[in-house]
């Protein structure tokens, strides 16, 4: 039985064929065209800043996205021109209380955690300041595209407290410890080519071309296996929270899987017959 247009995903990742979103959130725009859903922070006013209700709408969001079986791929980014999101809402941070503080850290987490394990590829498109939990929200993304004019940091320190958003896990990962701690500790800000050049952002676009470029990354992953794509996302960020050794058994169970799968006799047989494979996700 032939799949629908959408959830395969031909070459124009299925742009004809717009998903009118279902939800209408007061801080975030939400917005599925085709394959690919659109998460835009909107509270340009205060720099798209990461108040509790914002948090609370990107978990709404990207709920959807996750289980929307037509999204492929997700693109992050934020109103206006200024910023990506630059940093917690310091009018709420300044009245929390000790145990506010860390719920509202938990809270936070659990949103980046489901944004870093959504089992589809999402994209920073970042626009301008990534800031604090700013960072952190893009450190979760699969990838990172940025405008030359962005800029980034974890300032926490000058507010006096720390990264409560992951960046002192995430940060070190992408960028080394060494690296990571000298950002941290100082709360520097730094430029978007000093973060492609430390690892942090993996590419620099022209900002008229930022979600366009997107859309042919997400095009990229969505040509190829969907099942592959989510447990290959799968092994790498559960293999990072492991041994080595561990990482490499899971890597194989993984493999196993995805031998298992229609798309595996397609896409084989596609090869061999020289076509172009026409993936279902099975």
């Amino acid at each position: 039985m032939a799949s629908s247009p959408a959830a395969l995903v031909p070459s124009s990742l299925a742009k004809s064929v717009t998903s009118p979103a279902t939800l209408t959130l007061a801080n975030v725009a939400y917005e599925k065209k085709g394959a690919v859903a659109y998460v835009t922070v909107n509270r340009p006013k205060v720099l798209n800043a990461l108040s509790r209700a914002t948090w609370a709408d990107l978990r709404t969001a990207f709920e959807d996205a996750r289980d929307d079986a037509a999204v492929r791929g997700v693109i992050l980014t934020g109103a206006g021109d200024k910023a990506f999101v630059a940093g917690a809402d310091i009018s709420e941070l300044a009245q929390a209380t000790v145990l506010e503080a860390e719920r509202f850290a938990r809270f936070g987490l659990e949103v980046l955690d489901l944004i870093e394990n959504l089992g589809k590829p999402v994209i920073a498109a970042i626009n301008g300041f990534a800031l604090g939990g700013g960072c952190e929200l893009a450190m979760a993304c699969t990838g990172r595209i940025a405008v030359d004019r962005a800029k980034f940091g974890q300032p926490e320190v000058k507010l006096g407290v720390m990264p409560g958003g992951g960046g002192t896990q995430r940060l070190p990962r992408l960028v080394g410890k060494g690296r990571a701690l000298m950002l941290i500790l100082s709360g520097e800000i730094i430029s978007a080519q000093e973060a492609w050049r430390i690892g942090l952002v993996n590419e620099i676009v022209p900002a008229p071309e930022l979600i366009e470029r997107a859309e042919a990354i997400l095009q990229s992953f969505a040509s190829n296996a969907p099942i592959a794509v989510k447990l290959s996302l799968e092994a790498v960020n559960k293999g990072l929270e492991t041994s080595q050794s561990e990482g490499l058994l899971l890597e194989a169970a993984y493999f196993a899987l995805c031998a298992a799968t229609e798309d595996k006799d397609e896409g084989t047989s596609a090869f061999l017959e020289k076509r172009v494979p026409w993936f279902r996700g099975q």
